[in-house]
């Protein structure tokens, strides 16, 4: 007999950086484990030092880390932390990504623009990571950007039955507040069996954040219009598509979206907007200055941590969302 036989056992060890340790924490309360003691700095430079406190050695690494502000640094911490699990001879890392940074640059609109989107695909592989785990990428299309597997993980399901248990589903029109969120609101339209309406806009590709509304397409007269899109930033696409709602006679606006960026004017916007409840996740942490009695935050780390075991028992994550097909 040559070689050497081992009876050893796969172990999951969770790692977390420190942009969002909330959700962190919850994935790993959900998973029953604790997350690995990591000691995390920054140099008086901006330089950042991660060194992990427990041996990950032939381990199946899980690190989450979402791309808040200020989301270069806690893109570089991640990309430092996967290459640290990857010289501790980790067996493998994968990198949990509730919030993808960049996600909006996934094309070129005009000449000489970079693919941001792929870039960052291009530093997890290159750093070391073996799988990628999202939630709501903005298109699908990122997920080819990654030379192994993604796991896109929705927010739908949470969002939408939340949505559905308050509000009278007779009254219900589901809008999309452009023509790319057409097909997101399409789904929502199934499990809701509500009809679709469409906010036409236009943006000015000159001036970033800004945008035009034009016209309402589709019946919202005395109906409650729930707008639905994958994140809100400064809040000025979804408030105006709001505002032509109400211009177009709706009797209410529900705003839902997975990632909450909130920055710049956002705060204000949310407060002295007619809309009458926002809905995100916890994809991202939500700022200090938000009035959270318009904002209901739900959380996503339930479904992480279910896709996590999946992915860690070779289960199937595509199964989790089996009932939306």
């Amino acid at each position: 007999m040559t070689g050497i036989k081992t009876t050893g056992e796969k172990k999951l060890m969770l790692f977390s950086g420190r942009a969002h340790p909330e959700l962190a924490e919850e994935v790993a309360q959900q998973l029953g484990v604790g997350l690995v003691p990591t000691k995390a700095f920054d140099f008086a430079n901006g330089e950042i030092y991660v060194r992990f406190q427990e041996s990950a050695r032939g381990a199946d690494c899980f690190l989450i880390q979402s791309h808040t502000a200020p989301i270069n640094k806690w893109i570089m911490e991640q990309l430092i932390m996967i290459d640290a699990l990857k010289r501790a001879s980790a067996r493998s890392i994968t990198v949990i990504v509730p919030f993808y940074g960049y996600a909006r640059q996934d094309k070129k609109h005009r000449g000489r623009e970079p693919i941001s989107a792929r870039l960052i695909a291009d530093l997890f592989k290159c750093s070391g990571a073996d799988r990628i785990l999202t939630v709501d990428l903005h298109t699908d299309q990122i997920q080819g950007f990654f030379d192994g597997p993604v796991d896109h993980l929705f927010a739908l399901p949470l969002l939408a039955d939340y949505v559905g248990a308050k509000v009278d589903r007779s009254k219900l029109t589901v809008v999309s507040p452009d023509a790319g969120r057409v097909r997101v609101a399409d789904r929502w339209c199934d499990r809701l069996g509500a009809p679709l309406a469409i906010v036409h806009k236009r943006r000015d590709p000159d001036v970033a954040n800004q945008v035009t509304v034009h016209e309402v397409v589709g019946d919202v007269r005395g109906r409650v219009c729930v707008l639905v899109d994958d994140m809100i930033d400064t809040g000025g696409t979804i408030c105006a598509a709001a505002e032509a709602l109400f211009a177009n006679g709706a009797e209410d606006v529900i705003v839902t979206a997975t990632h909450g960026v909130l920055s710049g004017p956002a705060a204000d916007r949310l407060k002295n907007s007619k809309v009458s409840e926002f809905v995100f996740t916890n994809t991202l942490p939500t700022p200090n200055e938000i009035d959270l009695d318009k904002v209901t935050v739900l959380s996503m780390a339930p479904t992480i941590a279910r896709a996590v075991r999946e992915v860690f028992e070779d289960g199937s994550v595509t199964s989790l969302f089996d009932e939306q097909a």
